[in-house]
Formats: C-alpha cells, sequence, structure tokens
C-alpha cells in the first residue's frame, strides 16, 4: 500500500495531490506561503517520512561502500556524514542518497520509490538495497532496510539548533546520536540553517509534538520544495533525466569525487571535470505568474522555435513567486528570455544569470522583477 504518514491525520495537515512526488507526506499546513517565511526567518519542521533508509554495517562497510559509490568514504570518520551517487558505466546518474555515519553504522536515506539503474536491461528498476546486496559479493558487510526503523523530519530556519534539544557540530553533514535512538544530521540546504532528524519511526509523532512545542512551526513538502528550487538543489527523477551527469546539476564534490577511482562512471566524471563543459546546467527559472498556469515537470523549455531544456520541479515561492527548475543547454545564457512549458501551459520564462555557470550578473529577484514588471 501506498505510505501515509499518521501526521496527516492531525489537524490543518493538507496530503499532496494525487501522483505528486511528495505523497504520503503534508504537503501544507494550511498557509504555505507563512510557513516558507517562517523557515527563512525563524524555524519551521517538515515530514519527510516517507523516505528511505538503508543501513550498512559490518567491519568491511567503508570499504565496501568506497568501491561502489561515487564519494570518497573510506575514511569517513564516526559522527560525519556526506552525500553520494550511483552512476552508470557512463557516467549517468542513477541514484542519490545522503549518508551518516554513526554507532559503526553508515545510514543512506533517499527519496521513496525503486529506481532506474544500469544493472537491469533499459526501463528495468530496483530497490537501492536490491543493487547493493548484488554487489556485496564475499565483503564483510551487512545491508539492512531501516525504513521501518528510522523516519527523517527535516528542520530548517535561523533557530533550528534552539528547537533541536541536542547539541549538533558546526560542519556541514555533522551527525549527533539521539539519546533515544537515530541521529540529527547538520544539512547545508535547503536553507543554510536546518538539520535531518532520523527519529525512532514509532516515536515520530512524539518527536513532532517535541519540536513543535519546543517553537519550530509545522510546514509541508511544499516549503521543502520551494526552498530546495531556489537553492538549486536537484530531486532524482524530477530535475534529472537518464542522460544527466552529477557536473551538471552541482552534484561534484558534493556528491561525486573528482579524483577517487574504481567506480563505476568515474571515467566521465573526471573527464568532463578536466574539460569543464559539461552540455547542460540546472537552471532556476522565473515564471511568468500572470496566467493562472505553470508548466509541468517534463515540459519543454524553448529559446524562439529551439528546445533547449526540460522542466524539473515547479514551486510557488513565498517572495520570488512561481519559479522552476530546468535542465538547459550550456548556450543558453543568463537573463535568457524563454518559453516554459507544453500545450495550454506554456508561460514565459527568464533565467536567474545567478544560476549560470561561470557568469556574474544582477540578483534574480532582478531578474524576476523584470519578468514581472
Amino acid at each position: 500500500m501506498p505510505y501515509s504518514s499518521p501526521l496527516l491525520e492531525i489537524p490543518r495537515a493538507v496530503a499532496a495531490p494525487e501522483g505528486h512526488p511528495e505523497a504520503g507526506v503534508p504537503w501544507h499546513w494550511g498557509d504555505p506561503f507563512a510557513e516558507q517565511r517562517t523557515a527563512a526567518r525563524g524555524v519551521v519542521v517538515i515530514d519527510r517520512s516517507h523516505r528511505e533508509i538503508l543501513a550498512v554495517t559490518g567491519e568491511e562497510r567503508l570499504s565496501w561502500l568506497h568501491l561502489v559509490i561515487s564519494q570518497h568514504v573510506t575514511e569517513l570518520a564516526e559522527n560525519t556524514g556526506t552525500e553520494a551517487l550511483i552512476l552508470d558505466s557512463q557516467g549517468h546518474v542513477d541514484t542519490h542518497f545522503v549518508l551518516a555515519h554513526t554507532g559503526e553504522t553508515v545510514y543512506l536515506d533517499s527519496d521513496p520509490g525503486p529506481v532506474a539503474t544500469s544493472a537491469l536491461p533499459k526501463g528495468g528498476k530496483q530497490t537501492l538495497r536490491e543493487y547493493f546486496e548484488a554487489m556485496k559479493f564475499w565483503s564483510k558487510v551487512e545491508i539492512r532496510d531501516a525504513t521501518e526503523e528510522l523516519a527523517v523530519l527535516s528542520v530548517l530556519g535561523p533557530e533550528t539548533d534552539s528547537v533541536l534539544g541536542v547539541e549538533l557540530g558546526t560542519e556541514p553533514y555533522s551527525v549527533t546520536a539521539l539519546p533515544e535512538g537515530g541521529f540529527a544530521r547538520r544539512m547545508p540546504w535547503p536553507t543554510r540553517a536546518g538539520a535531518d532528524l532520523a527519529v525512532p519511526r514509532a516515536q515520530l509523532t512524539q518527536w513532532w509534538q517535541r519540536l513543535t512545542d519546543a517553537g519550530a512551526r509545522p510546514a509541508g513538502s511544499w516549503t521543502f520544495d520551494a526552498l530546495r528550487v531556489e537553492s538549486r538543489h536537484p530531486r532524482l527523477g524530477v530535475d534529472t533525466d537518464e542522460r544527466t551527469i552529477p557536473h551538471e546539476v552541482g552534484w561534484i564534490g558534493s556528491a561525486a569525487h573528482v579524483a577517487k577511482g574504481c567506480y563505476r562512471g568515474q571515467e566521465t566524471v573526471s573527464k568532463v571535470h578536466n574539460v569543464g563543459r559539461p552540455p547542460r546546467y540546472l537552471a532556476l527559472l522565473h515564471l511568468d505568474g500572470s496566467p493562472e498556469i505553470t508548466p509541468e515537470t517534463g515540459d519543454p523549455v524553448k529559446l524562439g522555435e529551439r528546445v533547449v531544456g526540460r522542466i524539473g520541479t515547479v514551486a510557488q515561492h513565498h517572495e520570488l513567486g512561481p519559479i522552476a527548475l530546468a535542465l538547459v543547454k550550456r548556450s543558453v545564457p543568463g537573463g535568457a528570455e524563454l518559453l516554459a512549458g507544453d500545450e495550454d501551459r506554456v508561460v514565459q520564462a527568464t533565467v536567474d544569470p545567478d544560476s549560470v555557470p561561470g557568469e556574474h550578473a544582477a540578483p534574480g529577484r532582478e531578474a524576476a522583477q523584470r519578468l514581472r514588471g
């Protein structure tokens, strides 16, 4: 059965529309723009308990992971974390996840659902655990699905530390074990101040109550997505396609190591890094909010009559208005005036100059004002 968070039973929780990528957790709590403003100025808590979590244990957990993922983790210290990818042999992104190393266990949390993988025939899908099990061979590691053990809550905003009740390290991805089980991990996105909490799933409602009692405002996935789009952090399968390489979406360094060998797709990562010219980049688009329509994920982006990209996440932002992430060709300049959408949902769009690699122009808000002015 599709997942449904117990927090959806709390008054004022509004579920996401059917088919939405964040189905199963609250979409908002009655006022999504106020929720976003609080995330920017105070602190909010967001239910992300639909994320899936794997636990990797065993004496060879780091050396084995080092061989099968894109990140350098042989010396990943206790109580630290990072991000990582699974790539195919051509360097295209199959999977993205976030790690936390604590209690002699590496936890990996990812978006829900099976993922496409080049390990199967074209179009085939498998879970991340199934992929890892196929790659384990004789390594001294154990892999278990910890989704029924732990649930993720994200706390965002400059007042994050004041509501956590635990002392969290200041470095990105630093991890602190929670006394009741689980862990808290400092996150550098989608806001500059925030943390993911992996709490015992049986205590999800109690943790939600504890955080809201401490001053965190309930917020939904709408807020998380709007802030994620603003910060240009992609979601796998929404802002990426089957041709996406890490360089195009900002995953070099944060999730893919350019100097580490011995992982599938590394040759492409190194080659494109040395050349410095990925074919596309992840652009922030400011959409014309005059018509009461917005493009949808997968819709084309056109410069004149020429298709130059595809739409990813579309969001309504409390300050920027309608915005979207789009994978566009490298030749598309900052400030370019585009058409985004298909059929009866085509709107004008402008590329935020700050999202263009190597370009420095007027701030994004000025681009939005030009579009709407």
